[in-house]
């Protein structure tokens, strides 16, 4: 893994989507196609906004697949995943791209699960975009995650400090309407991308990326993984390395 640190979470969103839209690029020109993986949260704004705004794609060439969606929610209520990724990523693209496998977290829950598994085992991720929370979960796979399991989606408990994250960032009237079970990809599927451009900005999450950097690779650090992946690149600012000595900054870029 690499570490990119950017003056202002601008700069990172602009060094993020170039990283990304670089990988879509030489996939489309390689193979005719790519896949990607998307996430959601306020720590994808700036790089969503200049992804959709990037040169030399052809979106109608792009699979996406969605990282999670909490359980029982409808498409359209004012904190639905599905509904931000329409109004930030799809609807402003210049084209359509070729497929959107949301995550429809209304019903069977298990059933879902299920399908989702089988459209994306059928795909290789040529970049996975993602953030990481502020208790280090990837996805919703909050601490002690998962690192083991075979599944590429499944249903998941969330934690207080998740929960407390999703309240913060305004998602949510209050604490006591966050959702306590989700629908997530699983770590492991999300390790199996050929690439990862994970995007975190801002000083609530400095503690979060020391802790990737420093930590031993646990459950209870889940965003320790991405140390092991050949081809991830974690994109922060100025805030959010705050807390990452010196040395672990040298070391990492």
């Amino acid at each position: 893994m690499k570490l990119d640190v950017s003056p202002d979470k601008a700069e990172l969103g602009r060094r993020a989507a170039a990283a990304g839209a670089e990988i879509l690029r030489q996939a489309i020109a390689r193979q005719e196609f790519a896949h990607v993986i998307v996430a959601t949260g306020a720590s994808q704004f700036e790089m969503l906004s200049e992804l959709v705004k990037a040169p030399g794609i052809d979106w109608s060439k792009v699979t996406f697949f969605h990282l999670d969606e909490y359980a029982g929610m409808s498409a359209d209520h004012p904190a639905s995943f599905r509904k931000y990724l329409r109004e930030r990523l799809v609807e402003k693209l210049p084209q359509p791209p070729k497929a959107f496998h949301y995550v429809q977290a209304e019903g069977d829950c298990r059933a879902e699960c299920r399908r989702l598994g089988e459209l994306i085992g059928n795909a290789t991720i040529d970049v996975a975009f993602i953030g990481i929370g502020e208790n280090g979960h990837l996805a919703f796979n909050d601490p002690p995650a998962d690192l083991a399991t075979e599944e590429s989606y499944i249903i998941v408990q969330l934690d207080d400090a998740c929960r407390r994250q999703q309240f913060g960032e305004c998602w949510f009237a209050t604490f006591e309407a966050v959702p306590k079970e989700a629908i997530s990809m699983s770590i492991p599927q999300i390790m199996k991308s050929q690439a990862i451009i994970c995007s975190v900005p801002d000083q609530r999450k400095a503690e979060a990326v020391r802790n990737t950097l420093t930590q031993a690779v646990s459950p209870q650090f889940p965003s320790t993984v991405l140390t092991q992946h050949p081809r991830a690149t974690l994109f922060v600012d100025e805030p959010a390395a705050s807390k990452l000595p010196a040395e672990e900054r040298r070391k990492w870029q």
